[in-house]
């Protein structure tokens, strides 16, 4: 009875060592050694939940009870883990003005954007490479072939290097780059929304605690910010 031949046949050291190291150099050659170790440390979201913005709306939500009781100072001793908050509230304890903290929320929205697609873009990239570096294995593998002609043992190594460079190059670019490249899109398109959700209830706190100065006529009721989040 055929079957398909054993899980060996398939394995090819010489093979998976021009593949991935080719792909490897290539990414590294046209990408920003910092970019190039944050595209390592993104493989770690790819096993979390989506990034939500409710945690840091109950903290603003907690943040502006506190200012409401204690006075805004106050919160400049509260612990805040996430950067943009933190710069946000940061600029709500200044006195800046709303406009001025969304500026920043969005501008720092933005710019953590920009570096969530140039990493995934660096996988995007060796999904590229993947498929020219099996190509260049079968190359090398046919020259080997057609070198050793005079030496029918040799033949079937130099073919084996031939095939399954192609099959490698192929299998890594559609089956773990591009994958992981989509996933870290998706992503980052995500937390890009979550994000956005804080930037009105920021510039409300900020509305309600900024200094008012230089401002005639009656002033508007301030609703809580609870009410906003």
């Amino acid at each position: 009875m055929n079957g398909l031949p054993p899980l060996s046949h398939f394995l090819d050291p010489a093979a998976f060592a021009i593949v991935l190291g080719g792909t490897l150099v290539a990414t590294l050659l046209r990408t920003p050694w910092r970019d190039a170790r944050r595209s390592v440390r993104a493989l770690r979201v790819l096993g979390r939940a989506p990034w939500s913005a409710d945690p840091l709306l109950e903290q603003i939500t907690h943040l502006a009870r506190i200012a409401r009781r204690h006075g805004v100072v106050t919160l400049d001793r509260s612990v805040i883990t996430d950067p943009d908050l933190a710069e946000a509230i940061g600029a709500i304890v200044d006195g800046e003005r709303p406009e001025t903290v969304t500026s920043r929320m969005r501008q720092a929205r933005l710019a953590r954007i920009e570096r969530h697609m140039a990493v995934a873009d660096i996988w995007a990239g060796a999904a590229e490479a993947a498929p020219a570096m099996g190509m260049v294995g079968t190359l090398i593998g046919l020259a080997a072939m057609f070198a050793t002609m005079n030496d029918p043992q040799r033949i079937g190594g130099a073919m084996a290097i031939a095939l399954l460079a192609t099959l490698y190059g192929a299998l890594f670019a559609n089956m773990v780059a591009q994958p992981i490249a989509m996933r870290l899109r998706r992503a980052s398109r995500i937390e890009a929304f979550e994000r956005a959700r804080i930037e009105l209830p920021l510039a409300a706190l900020a509305a309600r605690e900024a200094p008012i100065t230089g401002v005639s006529g009656p002033t508007p009721p301030r609703r809580p910010l609870a009410t906003v989040a």
